[in-house]
């Protein structure tokens, strides 16, 4: 092909052609440019395919971790939820002056309500590393691509009303560890001493009953329970819904 095109150059030049050299001169440069583009639209194609299955890679992965932290985080929502709830069934039996006959179930539900941390740590490490990378650029989505950025301030914010939780609980359970209570009642109520700590029950058990009546304790109780509730409805309940979304977004991108 080349060869011809030189043949007919070398001719029209032989035959002093100008004005038909000059037009066919203009032909080979506008069919180089053309093959030009053609090669560049397809290496841009290709390198838009290598992208898109690199970020089919990065979906499939952050479904699966996504999904992990919404079952981590519905798990926690229930744990909390009960946390709170024996708490309220606590006050609720000494409004009722039924503590006499029932201390045995209010250090089940001491147990209950105050023996177990809250704190939500989800496994972002894909995520982490598309961040660290830079890959979150290859997000196509923007709207995923904003709620994969702001995911870890969320989970800041849940982080700090997670501490102030943990520091209601304490003063329940300072008071619990104070010269006017008994753990070891609590525990022996709740089955924890033989099973779990391998001791006897007490023969002399002490009574709690009389710190539960104190003002100190309601306020805690109380303080323990709001902030429950807080960090379910505003930070729990909405990083759920976020997730949600996510993961909506996510299944509207895998192919």
């Amino acid at each position: 092909m080349l060869k011809f095109f030189r043949k007919v150059r070398r001719n029209l030049i032989i035959e002093k052609k100008l004005g038909n050299y000059l037009l066919y001169a203009l032909g080979e440069i506008i069919l180089v440019v053309i093959g030009i583009l053609i090669a560049l639209r397809i290496n841009n194609a290709n390198q838009e395919h290598i992208l898109r299955e690199k970020e089919q890679v990065y979906l499939i992965g952050l479904k699966n971790e996504f999904s992990a932290n919404k079952t981590k985080l519905q798990t926690l929502i229930e744990v909390n939820k009960d946390n709170y709830e024996s708490a309220k069934t606590i006050l609720t039996i000494l409004d009722t002056g039924q503590d006499q006959h029932n201390e045995q179930e209010l250090s089940q539900l001491l147990f209950e309500a105050f023996s177990y941390e809250i704190a939500y740590n989800p496994n972002n490490s894909l995520l982490n590393e598309m961040m660290n990378s830079g890959s979150l650029k290859d997000i196509s989505n923007t709207e995923l691509r904003l709620y994969l950025t702001s995911w870890e301030s969320m989970i800041a914010h849940v982080k700090v009303q997670e501490a102030d939780l943990r520091k209601q609980r304490e003063n329940v359970r300072d008071m619990l560890r104070s010269n006017e209570a008994s753990l070891r009642t609590i525990l022996d109520h709740a089955n924890i001493t033989p099973t779990t700590i391998g001791l006897p029950p007490t023969k002399d058990p002490y009574s709690n009953i009389g710190l539960l009546h104190t003002k100190q304790f309601e306020n805690n109780a109380l303080s323990f329970i709001l902030t429950g509730i807080s960090a379910e409805t505003s930070h729990y309940i909405p990083l759920l819904e976020e997730i949600d979304e996510i993961l909506e977004l996510i299944n509207q991108e895998l192919k």
